[in-house]
């Protein structure tokens, strides 16, 4: 298997995403210089947040507000933003790959927290790693 930053614990509330787990296939080294980094699917662009790094656990979180893009259009548009961990060295995709459970895009949920006209929620890739969604509510001026 790939070395990767196995996910244990993911707690999106009170406006923030919160990610703990263990690095796999390698040593985690130091605990400083190590970032979590989110790279928005197609795009560059990327957004870099503190990681505490001790032997092979890590420990990081992110403002779901920094994911807000207020120049996409409106129209329910989608972005999905990739969770990476590193320290210098490689990127190491953020995952669960290590337990039994497969499929867990379709089974496993977890909650969105919404600011600005807009949802944002983790979830599981179909290859099991560990992304955001953020969408743009519509919201018509019609009354339903």
């Amino acid at each position: 298997m790939r070395p990767h930053a196995e996910v244990e614990e993911v707690w999106p509330r009170d406006g923030r995403i919160r990610l703990v787990g263990r690095i796999h296939g390698r040593v985690a080294g130091g605990s400083d210089g190590w970032r979590m980094v989110l790279v928005l699917r197609g795009t560059d662009r990327r957004l870099r947040y503190p990681a505490r790094v001790k032997g092979d656990r890590f420990e990081s979180e992110l403002p779901v507000s920094d994911l807000a893009d207020r120049d996409a259009e409106a129209g329910g548009e989608v972005e999905e933003w990739d969770i990476h961990l590193t320290g210098g060295e490689a990127e190491l995709r953020v995952g669960r790959q290590l337990d039994d459970i497969r499929g867990k895009k379709k089974i496993m949920v977890f909650p969105e927290q919404r600011l600005s006209g807009w949802s944002v929620r983790p979830y599981y890739t179909v290859k099991d790693n560990l992304s955001l969604e953020c969408r743009l509510e519509c919201h018509s001026e019609e009354a339903i």
